[in-house]
């Protein structure tokens, strides 16, 4: 699983009931497996996100097997990282560079 940093202040966007309903607003379906959230999307056939904690967003994704177009991968693409950006409040851009720094300080 990657683990996405949560904006400061931002954890009671997705707190409780909030973080399921975001991802049915977003993929279209959800459902719990034990303290994650399971859904699928497009070419994706698992997306599983889970808090970890107030300030850490667990999320796991795995592919369908076979051949997709463009247009499928890039709408399943596009709908994980609003998904990613309504849940940390970090767009992709501010999501890559805080990895990149982790991984510069040696914390991934």
């Amino acid at each position: 699983m990657k683990q996405f940093d949560i904006k400061k202040g931002w954890y009671g966007k997705i707190e409780g009931d909030l973080l399921p309903a975001l991802m049915k607003e977003i993929f279209g379906n959800v459902k719990t497996e034990g303290d994650a959230y399971v859904s699928s999307y497009g070419v994706m056939d698992r997306i599983v996100a889970k808090a970890v904690s107030k300030a850490v967003l667990e999320v796991d994704t795995s592919n369908k097997s076979g051949t997709f177009s463009d247009e499928e991968i890039l709408g399943s693409k596009r709908a994980l990282n609003r998904f990613l950006e309504e849940a940390t409040g970090f767009d992709a851009k501010t999501r890559m560079k805080r990895e990149q720094k982790k991984a510069k300080e040696g914390k991934i």
